[in-house]
């Protein structure tokens, strides 16, 4: 009778490991084709790319003859879109995040607000043009301008980051909080200097991703009105402007084939500065990293 049961185990054990090795051979697998058609899908951009993406490209405004048409305009005006996206979105729902968690009450008004919030960050981008083109643009007058624009996609990633900012700052440890309590330090103090600089890595860590959105977001300008080609940079945030999604998007819908290895050549560009921009980001994530 023991040695059937030592048998069964054993069976049992083996038919484990066996699920384990098969499961864990399915999810690499799953991770491989991934891999294989975002590179792929890189590979084949560059190829198209390769004859327009030159100096030329990257300094020429845009302009409807293919052999001067460039991308100058469009990286000029994403810069200054994000002057006005980045700042806002991150103060604005990091301190959101900070009351929700460190100073709200806990009652159903509280949890009703963190499910909004929760569910707001899966609403489609087109919603948040809307409200941009009826706040932003026609309601305050601000016409297609740069800061309407940056206003309304800080509005479309501002949830994103209020809930990743607050999960980062649940997972800053009780015992550091009591124990700052515990030397007589305020709560300002205790939220300022010790949860804040803990919940760093978290919190840039969903900037990286509601930012990586609002670059390459079209839909919410398309509604905005942003003007697809445009002669001139912005001198200020009350200027009209082109972005890299607009133009692309521009040449997209161009019949002629020259102009799809125009946007490949673009594609690739805004794939260049959104990498710059993360790597910036995961460097001050590293940085001022703390482990408790």
């Amino acid at each position: 009778m023991q040695l059937i049961d030592k048998n069964l185990i054993a069976k049992k054990r083996n038919g484990r490991l066996m699920t384990n090795k098969i499961l864990k051979w399915l999810f690499f697998l799953c991770t491989l084709v991934g891999l294989a058609v975002l590179i792929s899908l890189i590979v084949d951009t560059l190829i198209d790319a390769v004859g327009y993406l030159d100096l030329h490209f990257l300094t020429s405004m845009g302009s409807s003859r293919i052999e001067e048409a460039g991308f100058y305009g469009a990286i000029i005006g994403s810069l200054w879109l994000m002057l006005v996206t980045v700042p806002v979105a991150i103060f604005l729902s990091v301190a959101t995040a900070l009351y929700l968690e460190e100073y709200a009450p806990e009652n159903r008004v509280t949890e009703f607000i963190k499910i909004n919030i929760s569910n707001l960050a899966g609403v489609p981008s087109v919603v948040f043009g809307l409200l941009g083109l009826a706040i932003f643009v026609r309601a305050m007058a601000m016409g297609n301008s740069v800061l309407a624009a940056g206003l309304t996609l800080a509005l479309m990633i501002l949830p994103v980051i209020v809930v990743s900012s607050q999960e980062a700052i649940r997972s800053v440890p009780s015992t550091v909080r009591e124990a700052s309590i515990g030397m007589g330090a305020t709560k300002w103090q205790t939220v300022s200097r010790i949860i804040l600089p803990a919940a760093i890595p978290g919190i840039i860590t969903g900037i990286i991703l509601a930012i990586s959105r609002a670059i390459g977001e079209t839909a919410p300008l398309v509604v905005i009105g942003v003007p697809t080609t445009l002669l001139v940079t912005p001198n200020g945030f009350l200027d009209s402007f082109q972005a890299m999604p607009m133009q692309i998007y521009s040449w997209v819908k161009m019949p002629q084939e020259e102009y799809q290895y125009l946007a490949a050549a673009g594609i690739i560009v805004l794939l260049v500065i959104l990498l710059l921009m993360n790597s910036a980001a995961i460097f001050i994530r590293n940085k001022f990293s703390t482990r408790y």
